[in-house]
């Protein structure tokens, strides 16, 4: 994978164009302002009912479905972290994008708001065994965010699509693929 790069991803990012590319490099208050971004209130997002449509929708995608377009409209970025390969260990060079994230989460405009984790795969591999490893990693930032760097647990949930929501579905197989999402899922209760 390439080295470490932030991506933002505004009101309808999660149907990206093939082609379209808004990475940059930014730093850890562009972070704040573009996670802390909410248009209105939250709507409300049921995550076992994400879950089960991307357990369902394996080789399929689940982009278009309207569980997953709610997602559209919060606060989110995109962000390249590094694993081993098939592996859910993360790159030791990928604990800097991991520690500028919890910097974030830390920042008094955050503080209050829960972050769901999202796992992406490319189309390399089986798509039921992807969607298992998008899940297992989701599970490792979160983990890596709470024990590591303090991150509130009950302010991050992980889910795991696969390949089932690719950005560059021209090419599948994109190293681009492999990323994790964070969406300011709204105030924690």
């Amino acid at each position: 994978m390439k080295s470490f790069r932030l991506a933002t991803i505004f009101a309808a990012g999660l149907l990206l164009a093939p082609g379209h590319s808004f990475a940059q490099e930014l730093s850890g208050p562009q972070v704040v302002r573009t996670l802390g971004r909410l248009q209105g209130g939250a709507p409300a997002i049921d995550l076992a009912l994400l879950m089960e449509e991307a357990a369902a929708s394996a080789g399929k995608g689940v982009a278009a479905l309207p569980d997953w377009q709610k997602l559209s409209k919060l606060s989110q970025l995109i962000v390249e972290i590094d694993f081993e390969n098939d592996s859910i260990a993360i790159e030791p060079k990928s604990y800097r994008t991991v520690g500028m994230i919890a910097d974030a989460l830390h920042h008094p405009n955050l503080r209050r708001y829960k972050f769901l984790v999202v796992g992406h795969t490319s189309s390399t591999g089986d798509a039921k065994h992807n969607l298992d490893l998008s899940q297992k990693r989701a599970n490792a930032i979160t983990e890596a965010l709470s024990t590591t760097f303090a991150i509130a647990p009950d302010r991050l949930f992980a889910i795991g699509v696969g390949e089932e929501w690719l950005v560059d579905p021209s090419n599948p197989q994109a190293a681009d693929n492999r990323r994790v999402q964070l969406v300011n899922l709204g105030l924690v209760k």
